[in-house]
């Protein structure tokens, strides 16, 4: 396994810049790399940490003695935020996707690159593992998933061999998903494109397993009132959906026009933030070369007015 990398920590502790006695909500736990850093930088900062993987909680045991009093952890999914009682936060911070962790453990499902039953749950606790999602839910939902979700060009084809394969076992596993599709991606794809042919599918297929995009929908009005009056949010997303949703929301939240075709007057509009900067913050050249999972995450980030 490897070492966990947290994405981006230089630019979340510049955007919270963490004072002492500062209290702090992580909603993506993950491997504790964001948590850790936050906790050390004073020993007066509290923070409360989510996720909805029972392994995180696991990963969390060391640091909860370690930081004994300053660090609690919920097992929660952050798309049911407004469960946790805690609020009045100087900084909320979600790294979204898929974690190093979730990744390298072979029998989760979330990889195409080993052969594993094809689960892809965050939580396994709960929900369908993909394998049955995908034999069970109605074909538009696998378009959805496919073509929307996982942005795939080859839809059609790769849809329609799922549908096909329904009650062949072919499903069940991580392996038997990739031959299905590398048999209907065509040879000139696979010799231009530098990803696998799987590689959106697969995407397409976790973000719908764990109704991914509906969780940051739901979370981020709910994380902003949670935050204290000049508190941040942080959001650092790695696909294209995900940082759509967090730009129009925090756009709407900083009184500006959500997208070109947003034509709400100006005094109707509210300013309850402002944003960091218009545009992503991305990582650099040297954390790029260091953490390959950092070229595609873009970082977001909104202070309360």
């Amino acid at each position: 396994m490897g070492v966990h990398i947290p994405v981006l920590l230089d630019e979340v502790l510049e955007c919270f810049s963490p004072q002492a006695g500062g209290k702090f909500l992580d909603c993506t736990f993950g491997g504790g790399g964001h948590t850790r850093a936050l906790l050390e930088r004073d020993d007066s900062i509290k923070v409360v940490a989510l996720d909805r993987d029972p392994q995180a909680q696991e990963r969390a045991s060391g640091m909860l003695s370690e930081f004994s009093g300053r660090l609690s952890f919920v097992d929660m999914n952050f798309g049911a935020l407004e469960g946790l009682e805690d609020s009045e936060f100087d900084g909320i911070l979600f790294d979204l996707g898929v974690s190093s962790f979730q990744l390298d453990e072979r029998e989760r499902g979330f990889s195409f690159r080993e052969d594993a039953p094809l689960d892809m749950r965050m939580d396994p606790r709960s929900g369908l593992a993909a394998a049955d999602w995908l034999e069970s839910v109605e074909p538009e939902e696998i378009v959805n998933a496919v073509r929307n979700f996982g942005e795939e060009k080859n839809w059609r084809s790769i849809v329609r061999v799922i549908l096909e394969a329904r009650g062949s076992g072919k499903l069940k596993t991580t392996a038997g998903l990739v031959s299905l599709i590398e048999d209907v991606t065509p040879e000139r794809v696979k010799r231009m494109s530098k990803n696998h042919p799987a590689t959106r599918s697969f995407q397409g297929i976790r973000i719908a397993v764990n109704e991914e995009l509906a969780a940051i929908s739901n979370a981020l009005p709910i994380a902003f009132d949670k935050l204290k009056t000049g508190g941040v949010v942080c959001v650092i997303s790695f696909h294209s959906l995900e940082d759509r949703i967090v730009k129009r929301q925090f756009r709407r939240l900083a009184g500006l026009p959500v997208d070109a075709s947003d034509s709400t007057p100006m005094q109707l509009r509210e300013k309850k933030a402002e944003m960091f900067s218009r545009r992503p913050v991305l990582a650099g050249e040297m954390e790029q070369s260091l953490n390959p999972r950092s070229r595609s995450a873009k970082m977001r980030a909104l202070k309360k007015l």
